[in-house]
């Protein structure tokens, strides 16, 4: 693939079938060996937000003190952390079941008195758990886009693209970690 508009076009492909997989999570569930524990994936996807982050914050910095190679580096850095994060999200919600926000006891079962305990932080859970996979099914393919757009030196369009997708990629990074830290003590 040569052209700018060829990668256009796999950025596209490539969003609707992100979309249509983390749609699955919920409704599909892929048996695994007993020795498939993916249990500590959710911190480490908490973590690898936290250094995307990061890497947002300080490739922005980087970019308005004109140092296009640092920014470079580290919008490729937090892509590459992105990716890592997608893939290892999948994995864990494809083969870990789900877990509901405040079921203390952890049996997969959120009883009245569960329910009633955790209403009143369950509202903003929802809110910021919301907001975050709207904003990251909105921010995805304009990532993509900047980069492919950065990649064929269509800096004007780049500029464009990211004056959307920056705050929303960083408010995505920032607020995957506030939502593991609101439901990891509901993990069984």
């Amino acid at each position: 693939m040569k052209t700018a508009k060829s990668w256009y076009i796999l950025c596209s492909v490539l969003t609707v079938v992100v979309v249509f997989l983390v749609g699955l999570m919920d409704r599909v569930t892929i048996p695994t060996p007993e020795w498939w524990d993916v249990s500590f994936l959710p911190g480490v996807n908490a973590i690898i937000n936290t250094l995307v982050a990061i890497c947002i914050i300080a490739g922005g910095i980087a970019i308005k003190q004109g140092k296009k190679q640092a920014h470079r580096k580290l919008m490729i850095s937090a892509f590459a952390l992105s990716a890592i994060f997608l893939l290892s999200y999948v994995a864990y919600h494809f083969t870990s079941g789900h877990t509901y926000y405040g079921d203390a006891n952890h049996d997969g079962v959120l009883s009245e008195a569960e329910a009633l305990a955790a209403q009143g932080s369950k509202s903003i859970y929802i809110v910021i758990l919301l907001s975050h996979i709207g904003l990251s099914i909105v921010s995805f393919p304009l990532i993509l886009f900047s980069i492919v757009a950065a990649s064929f030196a269509q800096f004007s369009l780049h500029k464009k693209l990211t004056k959307w997708a920056f705050p929303m990629w960083l408010y995505v990074a920032i607020t995957g970690p506030v939502v593991y830290l609101m439901i990891s003590p509901f993990y069984g």
